[in-house]
């Protein structure tokens, strides 16, 4: 009797695993999900697939809206303003555009790269361009963007922070008011879901990484303050 029972409780599990994968196709298993990596815990369809319906995971979302401490090191380089790939660092007019592109799986809270006092809070669409008056290509690359440009004074440079958001994530949150003071690494502020942000700098700061590489917010160290000696990236 006592085999019997075990046989049956054992049967049940297996069946109750069955109807998850089964429901939960084709995505991963809430039984499996947990001990897999992001991109495999929530494949980029289902992120899509939730976004067409309107209706996040729960899980998706506690995920998405972690927000870790970091350790913020001292000195006067610039830091990284959000986690995510290095695009580009390209010079247009007297500015240096260093953009980074947000994936679903990247920590979405945006940080200072310096101290200094926010100047301005700028929102904008699509229209804005380069001092050529071109279009951008960060935002040509998204469907219905919105902006928020956050300029900063640092002495005697002027910084500024551009949070680009397409139609799939509307909402731009920033957490400073102008005449704020921010500390090196402070928080800025939040895109929802995939994005990308773009540090303005002037162009005799050079870029300290090379496109295709990593970042992380508020501990990469992304520009050096010092003049390039040698052609800047």
């Amino acid at each position: 009797m006592y085999t019997l029972i075990c046989q049956l409780v054992v049967l049940t599990g297996l069946a109750c695993l069955v109807v998850a994968w089964v429901r939960a196709w084709p995505y991963p298993s809430p039984v499996i999900r947990r001990f897999l990596p992001p991109r495999l815990r929530w494949p980029e369809a289902q992120i899509r697939a939730m976004l067409d319906t309107g209706r996040l995971h729960p899980g998706y979302l506690a995920f998405f809206n972690r927000d870790p401490v970091r350790d913020v090191s001292a000195g006067e380089d610039l830091l990284a303003p959000a986690d995510g790939l290095l695009l580009s660092a390209e010079t247009a007019g007297a500015v240096r555009y260093i953009v980074i592109a947000l994936s679903f799986w990247d920590v979405h809270v945006q940080r200072s790269p310096l101290a200094g006092r926010v100047r301005t809070i700028e929102t904008l669409g699509d229209a804005f361009r380069d001092g050529e008056g071109r279009d951008f290509a960060f935002l040509a690359a998204k469907h219905c963007p919105v902006q928020k440009r956050i300029v900063i004074d640092a002495g005697a440079d002027e910084i500024a922070i551009r949070l680009v958001t397409s139609i799939a994530a509307r909402r731009i949150e920033v957490w400073p008011s102008p005449g704020d003071s921010l500390a090196r690494g402070e928080r800025l502020g939040r895109i929802l879901l995939g994005s990308t942000v773009v540090l303005e700098v002037p162009m005799h700061m050079r870029c300290a990484l090379s496109p295709g590489v990593r970042v992380r917010a508020g501990e990469t160290v992304l520009v050096t303050r010092d003049r390039a000696t040698s052609p800047a990236r």
